[in-house]
């Protein structure tokens, strides 16, 4: 799978989980010369605190438009170490 934006692949494996729909890519994968930290949180009943990244790729920003759980909840540990992503992010 290949995480694309903007025309720059941001995160590429062969091994995301598949939650709900979305793909979480491991943090080893990540280009993380594409990301940003963003202050913006916010809370999934069953999975936890999401933290943010902005995505900054050829001169433009796609704020909050990566996410993950630092410390998922039991039925959602899965997902530990992983991002997903949204906000026209191409995942394929």
């Amino acid at each position: 799978m290949k995480a694309t934006w903007n025309g720059t692949v941001i995160a590429e494996s062969d091994d995301t989980v598949v939650v709900e729909g979305n793909h979480y890519f491991p943090s080893a994968s990540l280009r993380r010369e594409y990301l940003q930290p963003s202050d913006t949180h916010t809370t999934c009943p069953w999975k936890g605190l999401a933290s943010y990244y902005h995505l900054a790729v050829n001169g433009k920003l796609n704020k909050d438009a990566a996410w993950y759980y630092p410390e998922p909840k039991p039925a959602a540990r899965q997902i530990k170490d992983r991002v997903a992503f949204w906000k026209g992010v191409e995942v394929k």
